[in-house]
């Protein structure tokens, strides 16, 4: 649920359930569901050896503008701040890089899927699986409802921001988004 909404509004419409904020601005532990939280060492998708400190810090470094290519400081930030690269700075995006040296130009679709999935996958089962078992459990008891300031849970849905905590729920129930087809290899 949105993350804008009232508490009264959620107790309304979820009566004795669980809320749970997973946002950046959200309280620990649940806050290092973000993915701008920076869990450190996470694989960035088609580049073996690179690691970046955030799934937002992988996602907005790989990000290629019509005037600024690849910004791999991203990689690096560990502030929860200062990650994201817009379009009213460097003009319109033109995709995603996959991989930090890499050739191939991502469009959105195919870079939220070989990109952005791969990276808080990854998180969510090497970082926060504590996390994710205690959730499972506070579900078995009453409903939980996470709330995230995205709520598109629709990967292909590509007119929205994608909600992590969309994301979180679908791990939870196996029913993570299918795997896209290899992404094609760089031009020799």
């Amino acid at each position: 649920m949105s993350r804008r909404r009232s508490a009264a509004t959620i107790e309304k419409q979820y009566p004795n359930s669980t809320v749970i904020d997973v946002t950046s601005r959200a309280a620990q532990p649940w806050v290092q569901l973000s993915p701008f939280y920076p869990h450190g060492g996470i694989p960035v998708p088609g580049s073996p050896g690179t690691f970046g400190q955030s799934v937002e810090g992988i996602w907005q470094a790989l990000k290629v503008f019509e005037t600024s290519d690849v910004d791999l400081s991203k990689l690096d930030v560990t502030s929860m701040k200062g990650l994201k690269r817009t379009t009213r700075r460097y003009g319109r995006v033109l995709g995603h890089r996959y991989g930090s040296t890499g050739q191939v130009l991502l469009p959105y679709g195919p870079a939220r899927r070989r990109i952005y999935l791969p990276a808080y996958r990854w998180v969510l089962e090497h970082r926060v699986k504590d996390l994710l078992d205690e959730l499972a459990e506070l579900s078995r008891r009453a409903d939980v409802v996470l709330l995230d300031y995205e709520t598109n849970l629709d990967v292909d849905d590509l007119s929205r921001p994608l909600s992590h905590a969309g994301l979180v729920r679908l791990h939870l129930e196996d029913r993570w988004p299918a795997e896209p087809p290899d992404v094609p290899a760089d031009p020799e």
